[in-house]
C-alpha cells in the first residue's frame, strides 16, 4: 500500500472515531466531550500506522508508537478527570458560544462538522510524522536519541505542569496566580511541553527520511500559540486576572525563560 493511500486511509479511521462520540455529544448535549479525546486520535492514527505501513526499522516504529501512546492516553484521562470526573461536566464557553450563535435546532449538526470533523482532519494532519517515522529509514542514530531527549523534557514541563495546577485549584485564594514552578518560568508550560513531544516526533520523522511529514510540528505548534491555546487564554487572562498583566511582563508566554526582574 503506497504512503499516499495509508496517509488518506487515516483520515477515514479518524471520521469513524469522531462520528460516534458526535451522536454521543448531541444525547449529552455537550459538544465539549471532544477536547477528552484530542489525545486518543494521535493514539489511534499512531497505532494504525504501525500495524499498516512497512519499510521502518522495527525500533523507531515501536519506539515512536510508545511515545504518542504514553503522551495521548495521558492528556485524554487528564481532561477526562478534570472536565467530566473532577469538574462539574458542563460544556466548554466555546462550545457553548456557539451553541448560542446557531441555535439548538442547528447546533447539532453543525457540531458534526465545526468541532468534531474539523478536530478529526486537524489530527490527521498534525499526525503526519506519525507516518513519516513508519515509512523508512536505518537503526537509530543521533537524531532519535535527540527526539528522546526533547520528548522527555516536553513530557515533563506537560505533564508537571498540568499536576502543578490541578493542585493550586485546590487551594487557591480568590485572585491568587499560579507564578511557582514550571509556571516561573513560563506562562504556559504545559503547551511548551505539548508543542516539544511533537517536535520529537517530527525529529522521528526526519531520522527515517520523512522531511516533509515533520511539518505537523509546525502544524501543531501553530496551532497552540496561536490559535486555541496561547492565544485563546490570554485574552481571557489578562481580562479577568487581576495581577495577571505584572505576571506577563516578567514571565515569558511560551519557551522557559528566567523571570525578568522588576
Amino acid at each position: 500500500m503506497s504512503a499516499a493511500a495509508i496517509y488518506f486511509g487515516a483520515l477515514g479511521l479518524l471520521v469513524a472515531a469522531v462520528t460516534p462520540l458526535w451522536i454521543l455529544s448531541v444525547r449529552l448535549r455537550n459538544a465539549g466531550i471532544v477536547d477528552a479525546f484530542w489525545g486518543m486520535t494521535f493514539v489511534i492514527s499512531g497505532w494504525y500506522y504501525y500495524f499498516v505501513a512497512d519499510g521502518g526499522w522495527p525500533a523507531r516504529k515501536l519506539l515512536l508508537v510508545a511515545l504518542v501512546t504514553i503522551w495521548g492516553l495521558r492528556l485524554s484521562l487528564y481532561l477526562l478527570w478534570r472536565n467530566h470526573i473532577q469538574g462539574d461536566g458542563a460544556e466548554d464557553f466555546r462550545y457553548q458560544a456557539f451553541r448560542r450563535k446557531y441555535g439548538p435546532e442547528r447546533y447539532w449538526w453543525v457540531s458534526y462538522f465545526q468541532v468534531f470533523l474539523l478536530q478529526g482532519t486537524l489530527a490527521w494532519l498534525i499526525g503526519a510524522p506519525l507516518l513519516g517515522a513508519q515509512l523508512g529509514g536505518g537503526p537509530l542514530g543521533p537524531l532519535d536519541y535527540l527526539a528522546v531527549l526533547v520528548w522527555i523534557v516536553g513530557f515533563i514541563f506537560e505533564a508537571g505542569a498540568d499536576l502543578q495546577l490541578a493542585r493550586f485549584k485546590r487551594t487557591r485564594r480568590p485572585g491568587e496566580l499560579l507564578t511557582t514552578g514550571f509556571w516561573r518560568y513560563t506562562r504556559h508550560p504545559n503547551y511548551f511541553g505539548d508543542a516539544a513531544c511533537w517536535w520529537a516526533y517530527g525529529l522521528l520523522s526526519v531520522a527515517a527520511g520523512g522531511y516533509f511529514a515533520a511539518v505537523g510540528a509546525v502544524l501543531m505548534t501553530a496551532l497552540i500559540i496561536k490559535v486555541s491555546g496561547v492565544a485563546l487564554l490570554e485574552r481571557s487572562l489578562g481580562r479577568d486576572k487581576p495581577g495577571y498583566a505584572a505576571y506577563a511582563r516578567r514571565t515569558s508566554a511560551f519557551l522557559p525563560m528566567p523571570p525578568k526582574r522588576g
